[in-house]
């Protein structure tokens, strides 16, 4: 965030595209009207408001090395104020604050293999992960995708994925809990197929994003494997209100998540996942 910027003023940015994702989830591109906030770095978020309904963070999922100074917001429609930021035309105008948060930290992790394992929504945070990782692909070492989903439909970025599976420097598993008529791939936990994987403990980062039940038992499975705790990084999407760690409403143990989160690693966040969020 600009030091010269006030952190609690939303900034003015005007719907310019609306993509729907799957039955409850779209993908939002927001140009600013004004002045643009400050670029964002993976992992981030921002606050988004949707004028007379309230605000809520949103991870933000798109290109990190855009030069437009637009910012793609995939929502999913969970209550009032994410129904009134989902259901958004084209020309409304929200209010954004941001962006905040830690990052993925990808910089640390050049010349490792990166580990990808993405639940539901949880890839929609991931998704600049990867962006990254394609757009400077000589950086990094294998690079692998797991991601899990309710059912085949319920998978965001759909073309991408196809996109990304037809590519060979990208390793893609899907797995879904209920298969379609039609789908010939993975069923059941992302926890399967990741247990199968061979990996190098040594020079492999982990990035996972989902559930916190799914997270905790993939870092599970990559511990086992023999990852370091600190290798594994995570998002934790405990419920924040203010994004600068004011009002202390994502108090978690020692961190405020919005300001020391949302991603940490799991040395930092295994013991803090047995608080039940209230």
């Amino acid at each position: 965030m600009s030091p010269d910027r006030e952190p609690m003023l939303p900034t003015p940015y005007r719907v310019a595209d609306r993509r729907v994702e799957t039955h409850d989830s779209v993908s939002l591109r927001l140009e600013a009207v004004r002045e643009p906030l400050p670029r964002f770095r993976p992992g981030q978020f921002t606050m988004l408001y949707a004028h007379g309904v309230g605000e809520v963070p949103i991870s933000i999922s798109g290109d990190p090395s855009s030069a437009t100074g637009s910012l793609t917001q995939t929502i999913r429609d969970v209550g009032a104020v994410s129904r009134a930021l989902h259901d958004a035309r084209p020309g409304t105008v929200l209010g954004v604050r941001g962006p905040f948060g830690t990052t993925w930290d990808l910089e640390s992790s050049a010349g490792h293999d990166l580990l990808v394992v993405a639940g539901g929504i949880g890839l929609a945070p991931l998704r600049p992960v990867l962006l990254e990782a394609v757009a400077h692909r000589r950086r990094y070492g294998r690079v692998t995708l797991v991601a899990g989903a309710r059912a085949p439909r319920e998978f965001l970025f759909s073309d991408q994925l196809r996109a990304w599976r037809a590519r060979d420097d990208l390793e893609v598993e899907l797995t879904v809990d209920q298969p379609a008529e039609g789908w010939t791939g993975r069923v059941g936990f992302v926890t399967e197929p990741l247990a199968g994987l061979r990996l190098d403990p040594r020079r492999t980062t982990a990035f996972l994003c989902g559930p916190e039940p799914m997270m905790r038992f993939s870092a599970n499975v990559l511990l086992r494997q023999g990852l370091p705790a600190a290798h594994i990084r995570i998002s934790l999407e405990r419920t924040m209100k203010c994004g600068i760690g004011l009002c202390g409403h994502c108090q978690l143990g020692p961190l405020l998540v919005c300001r020391d989160g949302p991603i940490v690693d799991y040395a930092t966040a295994a013991d803090l996942l047995t608080t039940r969020e209230l």
